[in-house]
């Protein structure tokens, strides 16, 4: 055997290896797909050959945002079309906001119209296979977390388009006189760690394909939006993205992304505006429903002016820095800076330390230290030494971060930075909840695609506020925010009370204190005659302060249907935070009847679209499709783990090698024939190379 290849050129033998791992893409493929069920690992995307099949069926995703006074209307077009020769089933894995309330969904099929239905979960997962058996158009869209989502299009034959439209809402909350709106485009890869998977197993959606570092997303992106704020706009910008602004007047405003031609939907799109004036739409909302049960109220309340700090007492600061795989490169560089401009500016008075995490957990000092000129020097040394890779253990950090002995006497605060690219988000709010007494946590979102749903929920469990820095640049502004907010409260001992009036199921029960200028926020329903009054009072450093509001002043418009579905989505956020607490069938079943009953995602419900027009007469020609997402802006290829073991993958949209590039697969391994093609390549590249030196 050996005397036959000795005929050959080098060159020619190693093509002929190349050929033969070639030849077994389709099981490596295989391989990848099979055992993603078991890694429950994301994995990048390995395109084929094979002219029958389209990959990447999603071609267009649209976004229409109208803004009318402080709430978000959206509407999304996802456009699927079939460009292969048989036919698909699409799966494509999206994020939304955390404060989204998903109402509305509908499929078109060519002329036809499909207005989808808000069902419990099971029985829109049932209804959909049936429709999918029977050969029938059909769409299921699931909620994976409060702001990753699951879109199936079944039934797609070659040659068509389908289109999903997609509704929701939110409701804009200044901070700092600032409206920020976020429209997150990517969900980022999550790391399912193997040491919560005995209690809390990974969700299969962890284990979506990936395009590798830098490949353009072959989906068009489009972003229009239209501000009619009711007051007038002093400024509009965008931090991610190039805008353009048109004015129509001084109230009203549209805005498009501006067509760079660079992977526009591979980070968040985030617009802030501010009133003229620095104001605040501070007041009352009221909408009233068909039935006296459907009456809803929103209070906006603007907070006072914050005053200078006096004395601060000391404090102890727990620095709790993510250096795993995914914060290589931008990430951890931007997060070094942060971490150094917080540390820095810290009173010599206060105690701090430091912990970086990956795979494992390490500590700056074995217990709390002066924040002194000596060591904050030391602490940022050791800071910038971190290099990222590993996985991304948070909660194992946690809570070695809150057993160092403390000081009873100091009031600790958690400073947790990371991108937040984990799957047990609800073990680390469980964590943080129980130790509210010992600690309270702020969280630093890094990247430009963060886990938002970590990130605030850290402060919302914390009873603190998020930080996203989305860019190198806003480090620094974002470092003063952090100190700005803690620096002292603007408000406390805050009670709100209602007179003549009857309210009821008003979130929240009870008002933290407000240590930001972020207004507080009031909503609840009301029986009866639209009569009475709401009273707002608190404590600052000028004295006391109340604000009062009028029912009978307020004009309860039609336009403000959004109220309902606001309260429900805040209503159903308050019973998962208990629900992940402590499982509770009642409390299942209320958040059930409360999506069903308000035509809201959740946990517990799914919306479904089933044509009635059987078109596939072929079901068991159909293929599924995974569409893979682009890897975040400033997120490397690290951030998706690789066994060893390299195939080819289709690049779309790259130039060079014939649109082929060498990508590591992270698919768990591959078959045994794949390592012995792989095993016989390396026998003869040795073999080969040894022959050359003779």
């Amino acid at each position: 055997m050996l005397n036959f290849y000795r005929n050959f050129p080098t060159s020619t033998i190693i093509s002929l290896v190349i050929l033969m791992c070639l030849s077994n893409i389709n099981s490596i493929q295989a391989a990848s797909a099979s055992t993603s069920d078991k890694t429950l690992a994301p994995y990048f995307f390995i395109d084929s050959d094979n002219p029958d099949l389209d990959r990447l069926p999603l071609k267009t995703t649209t976004v229409d945002v109208t803004i009318a006074g402080v709430i978000a209307n959206v509407q999304i077009q996802q456009t699927y079309r079939n460009e292969g020769k048989r036919a698909i089933e699409a799966k494509y894995l999206f994020p939304g906001s955390t404060k989204a309330a998903i109402y509305a969904l509908t499929l078109h099929v060519g002329e036809r119209t499909i207005e989808a239905k808000i069902k419990e979960k099971q029985q829109a997962q049932a209804e959909y296979a049936q429709a999918k058996q029977e050969g029938k158009s059909a769409a299921l869209l699931e909620q994976e977390r409060p702001n990753v989502f699951q879109m199936n299009v079944a039934n797609i034959l070659p040659g068509d388009e389908i289109k999903v439209d997609l509704r929701y809402t939110e409701l804009l909350v200044p901070t700092d006189n600032i409206y920020q709106f976020v429209f997150p485009t990517v969900v980022g890869p999550r790391y399912p760690s193997p040491k919560n998977s005995a209690t809390h197993p990974p969700e299969k959606w962890v284990a979506n394909p990936y395009l590798q570092q830098g490949t353009k997303s072959s989906t068009n992106f489009n972003f229009s939006m239209v501000i009619n704020a009711g007051m007038p706009i002093q400024d509009i910008s965008s931090p991610s993205h190039q805008v353009d602004v048109k004015f129509t007047s001084a109230e009203h405003a549209n805005l498009t992304l501006a067509n760079t031609g660079t992977n526009e939907n591979n980070q968040d799109v985030i617009i802030n505006y501010r009133l003229a004036g620095a104001k605040i739409q501070s007041g009352l909302i009221l909408y009233t429903g068909k039935s006296d049960q459907e009456k809803f109220f929103l209070a906006m309340v603007e907070p006072p002016i914050a005053v200078p700090p006096e004395i601060i007492p000391a404090r102890e600061y727990v620095f709790v820095l993510d250096v795993s795989g995914s914060m290589s490169g931008f990430p951890l560089n931007t997060a070094k800076t942060l971490i150094s401009n917080l540390i820095s500016k810290l009173k010599p008075s206060d105690m701090f330390n430091v912990v970086v995490f990956s795979d494992s957990s390490h500590f700056f000092s074995e217990q709390f230290i002066l924040a002194n000129t000596s060591n904050v020097q030391r602490a940022i040394t050791f800071i910038t030494q971190q290099s990222g890779g590993g996985g991304t253990e948070l909660l194992p950090a946690l809570k070695q971060a809150l057993a160092i002995p403390t000081n009873n006497e100091t009031s600790r605060s958690l400073v947790i930075i990371t991108d937040g690219y984990l799957s047990g988000e609800t073990q680390v709010f469980d964590l943080i909840r129980s130790n509210l007494g010992t600690a309270n946590a702020f969280a630093f979102g890094i990247g430009s695609s963060v886990n938002r749903f970590l990130i605030e929920g850290i402060a919302n469990v914390g009873k603190g506020e998020p930080f996203v820095v989305t860019d190198y640049n806003h480090a620094d502004a974002e470092a003063e925010r952090f100190r700005n907010y803690i620096s002292t409260p603007i408000l406390t001992n805050i009670h709100f009370k209602f007179n003549g009036i009857e309210v009821y199921d008003v979130q929240p029960n009870a008002l933290p204190d407000l240590l930001a200028q972020r207004p507080l926020i009031i909503t609840g329903k009301w029986k009866g005659t639209q009569a009475g009054s709401l009273a707002i009072t608190g404590t600052n450093g000028a004295g006391e302060f109340t604000q009062v509001f009028d029912f009978k002043q307020i004009d309860p418009g039609a336009d403000n249907i959004a109220l309902r579905y606001l309260w429900a989505r805040k209503h159903i956020a308050d019973l998962v935070d208990y629900q992940n607490v402590s499982n509770n069938s009642a409390r299942v079943a209320t958040i059930t009847a409360l999506g069903l009953k308000y035509n809201l995602v959740t946990d517990y419900t799914s919306f479904v679209a089933v044509d009635d027009v059987i078109r596939n007469t072929n079901v068991k020609d159909q293929t599924v499709v995974v569409q893979p997402l682009p890897l975040p802006a400033g997120v490397t290829n690290s951030a998706v783990p690789s066994p060893p073991f390299v195939a080819y993958s289709k690049s779309p949209g790259n130039s060079g090698n014939n649109g082929r590039s060498i990508s590591w697969s992270e698919s768990s391994s591959p078959e045994p024939d794949t390592w012995f093609l792989f095993g016989v390549a390396t026998l003869l590249l040795g073999w080969t190379q040894r022959r050359h030196l003779r």
